[in-house]
């Protein structure tokens, strides 16, 4: 082996051994890319900026407390892959959960973490007016948690109000949040499940969803044990028959609404 051939093997060993790629990754999480892979993407047409939120909060004994930001960003990555045209900012992580003093709502449970609407509203606003300044042409808020719905939508008017000389738009997508009250739950109860089994927070619903898209967050060892569906708990439903399979059916529903609606909310006319 000549000397030349020798460098050129030992420096792809070591490049190969370092992780080092000579292509940017096929990835759609911004977080992931350099800034000039992004620049090239948004030039090659990836101009919709999907903003996943989250939040931490109790979910029974047997779901982590992260659990809406696992799922916002796994459902994330499933509609901008379906889209084609779009990547995911990081996920905002802190939300309004309740009062802090007195506590209220999720707040009365160890873990869950609040801000104050104003606060949250201008993060929304700021990632917004930084995807704005980047070349992105929507960007688009679905937000796991129903409470800051409102939120999300305050914030797109208020923006679009101030963009309306501009192409650039703000979304707040909300059949992302809303076909988990309804399709879902339709689809549930076709298979036999009762309201009191998919209840509206730790039930069916919401452990089979997150079964589906991070199993690793829930406590198989609580739900055997039989989890209560009590407010001491912080359940409201009965998550005994959870499944993967019956998650799936939320999965499959939300994407393809809010693959639908971003698409309707973004055709240029």
């Amino acid at each position: 082996m000549s000397s030349a051939i020798a460098r050129f093997a030992a420096i792809a060993l070591l490049t190969t051994a370092m992780g080092v790629h000579a292509l940017p990754p096929a990835t759609v999480f911004l977080e992931d890319l350099t800034w000039t892979e992004l620049r090239d993407e948004v030039r090659a047409g990836k101009t919709t900026i999907i903003v996943p939120i989250g939040g931490i909060e109790q979910s029974g004994p047997h779901i982590a407390l992260g659990k809406h930001n696992a799922r916002a960003r796994a459902l994330a990555e499933k509609i901008a892959r379906e889209l084609g045209n779009a990547l995911v900012a990081p996920v905002v992580a802190y939300a309004p959960e309740g009062a802090v003093d007195p506590p209220t709502g999720h707040m009365r449970f160890p873990g869950t973490i609040t801000i104050p609407d104003k606060a949250f509203e201008q993060v929304l606003e700021y990632a917004a007016r930084s995807f704005k300044l980047h070349g992105f042409r929507d960007i688009v808020f679905i937000g796991d948690h129903g409470d800051y719905q409102k939120n999300e939508q305050a914030v797109a008017a208020r923006l679009n109000r101030e963009w309306a000389p501009t192409p650039v738009r703000a979304h707040a997508v909300t059949e992302y949040y809303r076909v988990t009250a309804t399709l879902y739950v339709d689809a549930l109860k076709s298979r036999g499940f009762s309201d009191a089994e998919i209840g509206v927070h730790a039930g069916v619903a919401d452990t089979s969803l997150t079964l589906a898209l991070a199993p690793g967050m829930v406590r198989a060892d609580a739900l055997a044990g039989g989890v209560k569906s009590s407010v001491g708990d912080g359940v409201r439903g009965n998550p005994r028959r959870s499944s993967v399979e019956m998650g799936q059916l939320g999965v499959d529903a939300i994407v393809a609404a809010t693959v639908a609606a971003i698409r309707q909310a973004t055709v240029r006319r």
